[in-house]
Order: structure tokens, then sequence, then C-alpha cells
């Protein structure tokens, strides 16, 4: 009676330790945008959610439907979002990853050479027509803050408030 207690009691301790293995995070490695098309690790915000979970596994928590943004995949230690179903992608101010133009930071007055003339300008923000939609660049003090790039043209692209 006794060898089956200790053997049912090693057991028992056996299969709490296995489930108290710690696992590790899913890794994305640097996060590269390209934008003059489009993308972020080659990936459009216009791919159905499974293939972007699946290429970008890193996410900082499963997409939870927000009435107004509806579904949101965040990245916040690179400050990332990808609205899923508005289909852009939200570059902020501590992005960390590489830009194929550095833009954040950039003054407003440089962007000519890179991106030509907005097709539609505000006091805070330009929206710049791209061969894969709309690129639409929002300005603090003159200098660019956030990013936001969808396959999108600007007549159809309803962003989060």
């Amino acid at each position: 009676m006794r060898n089956i207690f200790l053997t049912l009691t090693l057991f028992s301790l056996l299969a709490l330790q296995v489930q108290g293995q710690l696992t590790a995070k899913p890794a994305c490695g640097l996060f590269t945008v390209d934008i003059l098309n489009g993308t972020i690790n080659n990936l459009r915000p216009n791919l159905n959610e499974q293939e972007i979970r699946e290429q970008l596994p890193c996410y900082s928590s499963d997409p939870k439907k927000d009435s107004t943004c509806g579904r949101t995949l965040l990245f916040t230690d690179r400050d990332v979002k990808i609205f899923l179903q508005r289909k852009y992608v939200e570059i902020g101010p501590d992005f960390k990853g590489k830009l194929s133009i550095p833009l954040i930071g950039a003054n407003r007055d440089v962007l000519f050479k890179w991106l030509g003339n907005p097709k539609i300008k505000d006091t805070d923000w330009d929206a710049f027509q791209m061969q894969y939609g709309t690129l639409v660049l929002h300005y603090d003090k003159g200098k660019v803050k956030l990013i936001q790039f969808s396959t999108q043209g600007t007549e159809q692209l309803s962003l989060c408030q």
C-alpha cells in the first residue's frame, strides 16, 4: 500500500513539473517596414487574420473586438498595431525595427523627395497616394510622429480615432 502511495505521489509531482515548464514566447525577429511597398515583414495589411498571425506570432495579446476599431493585433514592445478589419498598419513614435525610409522624426519639409506631393493635406497630417494604396503621416511640431498605411485608397480608408 505504501509503495502505491509513493508511486502515485511521484507521478503527481512529475505531472506538476511538466505543466510548470517554461515556454518561450514566439519570436518574429526584426520588423522591417517597406514604406514604398506598404508591407511589414513583406506582409500587406489586407491579408486575412490567420495569415498575419502565422507570419507575425509575437503579438502582445489576442485581438479583441473594439466597437470602434474592430479586431486589432498589438505589438506593444515594437509600437505597431495592425487593424485587421480596417486593413491598415500603424507605426508609432517608439517603433522598434527598420524603416525603408526614415520617416519617424523626419521634417515635413523633406518628405517630397521620397513621397512626392500629398493627395490630401491637413494641418496635422498628410495622405499620400501610393502604388499599393494610402500612406498617412501625422505630425507633431512639423515632424512625423505616426505612420499609417493601407492597401485601400483615400476614399475607402477608415482610420481609427
